[in-house]
Parts: C-alpha cells; structure tokens; sequence
C-alpha cells in the first residue's frame, strides 16, 4: 500500500504536508492517497484533471460568462456566477472525468449528482472572507443540517482551478482537520468567523488541477494579492440519496423551508433541457435530476 516517509509528523503539520511513496504510474495507490488526505485533513489537491492545453479556452470562456452574467449582489471583488453550467459548458467535458469520479464515488457511493456549479473570480484586492462550512452545513441556510451534525461525509465541494491557486492570488483559505467537528464557524461555535485562525493554510496548485473538500471543513475566501484574477468553478457533488430540492426555485421545499420562514437559501435554477441533451453523455447522469421540469 503506502509507504509513509520514515520522519515522524512534526507538530503544527498534517498528513497533506507528509509525502508518501507508491509504486510508479499506480491510479490506484494515487487514489489511496488522495483518499487519505480527503478522510484526515478534510481536503486534497488532484492534478492534471485539466489538460495543460486546454485550461486557458476553459478560464477564457468561463470568465467571459462572469463578465456577462455575473451577480449583482456578489461582495465587492468577487465575481459569482450560480448555476454556471446554464451559462457555459467548457468545462462540463471534464467533470465526468473518470478517475476524478473515483475519488468521488469513494466518498460518496454510486450515482453521486452534482448539486451546484458556480463561476467564481477572484479578482486583485479582494478582502478576506468569513470561516464557513458549506451547505448542507452552514447554519446560516434554511436547508441545513443543524449542528451539532453527525461525523459523515455527505457533501464534497471542489474548485476547479483556471489559474495557479497561489499564497499571492488567494488560495482558500482552509483549517485541516476542521471537518470533524460537529459545527462550524456560522452555527456561534466561538470561532471568530473574520480572525485568522492558528492552524490556517492556502490550498495551492497548478491551473487545471482541482481542490477537493468536505463540505463540513472550515474554509475562507482569501485576499487576492497579486495583479491578475483567480478564477475558478466551484462544483458540488452530492449522494443520490441527499434531498437538494431545497436550492431549485419553485419546489415545494423550498416554499417550505425558505419562502414560508424567511430563511435565506442559495439558489440553484434548473438546467435547460436544450442545454442538458448537448452535454457530453457521460456527464448527463450528473446533471439529470435538475432538468427543467416541463410547465
């Protein structure tokens, strides 16, 4: 299996710092790894899921989309764009990517669905951002999980990265490890949600490659230092069996939870039936469960 390098794990380190041997060219043995990182630390980094020369068409085209669609009520030097895949497909060929999806699947089981994607940009002298889990477990939404939540994995967001995930440029912010708390910095945990936290890092990697985490991990938004954007989509996969129906417009539940309470939800419009038959077939199984329902 792996074979942990003989020095002992200083303190203030975390298994994703550690490097580890394995037989060359072994998916699988990458797999063990990744999956190590993802259960312990809460996040991983997989390369290459990109090709090198296709990242610059995919960040081209999805920061075009931003430009023109882009959020209105997003924080200042921030673009955000929900339901990305609505807007362009460039870079859906990748998201059924079959290795990638055995990462997923390891965490998640057979059939996971993709429950979000969004544009995001950040752009030079954005600031820094609040600790949060994401949903399902952000207290702050009408369809959380309240916490104190159970120690399982059930949700994994990842950002696909069009640029370098840099220290300078803004790579999210992360506390290794955070995902096995039963709460989060939004659910009044006595985490001061805007302090830097002492075992804080930046995820980093190459353009192409995408961060993987378990939506429980404490993360932030981190401030862009340098002179060129940090762009990204952030895609959400979920279990089959996980209710998202609160995030699409027009469901009951969500005229139950968020409508008839006054909570706030984020909000994840159907895909268009035009747009889900000129996806790739591979991808379409991720996709199916939010095509526009006929009126």
């Amino acid at each position: 299996m792996l074979s942990e390098a003989k020095h002992p794990i200083p303190n203030g380190l975390y298994l994703s710092q550690l490097l580890y041997t394995a037989d060359e060219g072994s998916e699988l043995m990458q797999l063990e790894r990744l999956l190590l990182h993802l259960k312990l630390d809460g996040w991983c980094v997989v390369e290459d899921v990109i090709p090198a020369d296709q990242v610059e068409h995919v960040r081209q085209s999805v920061e075009a989309a931003v430009a023109e669609h882009r959020n209105p009520a997003a924080p200042s030097g921030i673009g955000h764009l929900p339901a990305m895949i609505n807007f362009d497909q460039s870079f859906a060929p990748f998201l059924a990517d079959e290795n990638f999806l055995a990462l997923v699947g390891a965490m998640l089981g057979h059939h996971p669905r993709i429950s979000f994607t969004t544009g995001t940009i950040n752009y030079p002298g954005n600031e820094r951002g609040g600790w949060h889990a994401d949903w399902p477990f952000n207290q702050n939404n009408a369809g959380h999980i309240p916490a104190p939540y159970p120690d399982a994995t059930v949700h994994l967001t990842t950002l696909w990265m069009l640029a370098p995930f840099t220290e300078e440029n803004g790579g999210t912010l992360l506390v290794p490890g955070s995902h096995r708390s039963s709460n989060n910095p939004t659910g009044d945990n006595g985490v001061d949600p805007l302090a830097p936290y002492p075992t804080e890092v930046n995820a980093c990697g190459p353009a192409g490659s995408v961060l993987v985490l378990d939506s429980r991990l404490w993360h932030a938004t981190a401030p862009n230092r340098s002179h060129e954007p940090r762009t990204s989509v952030v895609v959400r996969y979920a279990p089959w069996w996980l209710n998202v129906e609160v995030l699409r417009p027009g469901s009951d539940e969500r005229r139950r939870l968020s409508e008839e309470t006054g909570l706030k939800e984020n909000a994840v419009p159907s895909l268009p039936a035009d747009v889900f038959a000129d996806l790739p077939t591979p991808v379409q199984p991720l996709f199916r469960h939010w095509v526009a329902r006929p009126e």
